[in-house]
């Protein structure tokens, strides 16, 4: 290992050529193609409980009680599988160090 800046440098490039995790959508990606619409993610949790705004009407089954609705907080969707409703710039569990 080189103890001047371009050793240095070389580590990093190095450590940038492989590839990472995304945290948000676990998508294995290239940090060099990184960019703002690379990852597509839900910003909030999957949810059991009324929705905020009354006015959507969810199919309940016979045994759900009446407040089983359960959706994205972020969007609404109801299916825990939907694709993301955000999009943005992939971010590596290596990024936290």
């Amino acid at each position: 290992m080189e103890q001047n800046g371009e050793g240095k440098m070389e580590l990093t490039k190095e450590k940038d050529k492989k590839n990472k995790i995304c945290k948000r959508c676990k998508v294995d990606y290239s940090p060099s193609l990184n960019d703002p619409i690379s990852c597509r993610f839900h910003p909030s949790f999957f949810v059991c409980r009324r929705h905020d705004d009354q006015k959507r009407y969810y199919e309940l089954g016979p045994d759900d009680p009446p407040y089983a609705a359960k959706f994205y907080d972020c969007c609404g969707a109801e299916d825990p599988e939907a694709s993301g409703c955000t999009t943005g710039f992939h971010v590596s569990y290596d990024d936290d160090q």
